[in-house]
């Protein structure tokens, strides 16, 4: 998985690198379709933002985390997340057990009395 990493007004250094790496692997391992993420880290009126955004199957997922302190910023991204994208996946599973159409079915008399038996 791919992880587009830019800051404003944040420098992003090594050990922050290294830190979301070790948070989205769980992730990765889990979502295996998703090819990339998105995440902005900002600094806005003394509290980080991570801003993460994503297409799975189809569909874009973004949620946003924040703190006064990063990591528990970009932990709290991570956790509504893997939330979303559990979400999602539950919503196309539902779809693959859709019930089919209720039809009535034929009757044995029904048949006999529409068949030609002279």
């Amino acid at each position: 998985m791919k992880i587009n990493l830019s800051g404003h007004h944040v420098d992003v250094n090594d050990s922050i690198r290294e830190h979301i790496n070790e948070k989205f692997s769980k992730i990765a391992n889990h979502f295996p379709s998703l090819i990339s993420l998105d995440i902005i880290l900002s600094k806005e009126h003394h509290k980080i933002q991570v801003e993460i955004s994503t297409i799975y199957e189809g569909a874009r997922i973004s949620v946003k985390g924040e703190n006064e302190v990063m990591y528990p910023a970009i932990a709290s991204a991570s956790k509504k997340l893997d939330a979303a994208l559990k979400h999602r996946k539950g919503q196309i599973k539902a779809h693959l057990h859709d019930k089919p159409e209720v039809t009535t079915p034929e009757i044995a008399h029904e048949k006999i009395q529409e068949m030609d038996l002279k």
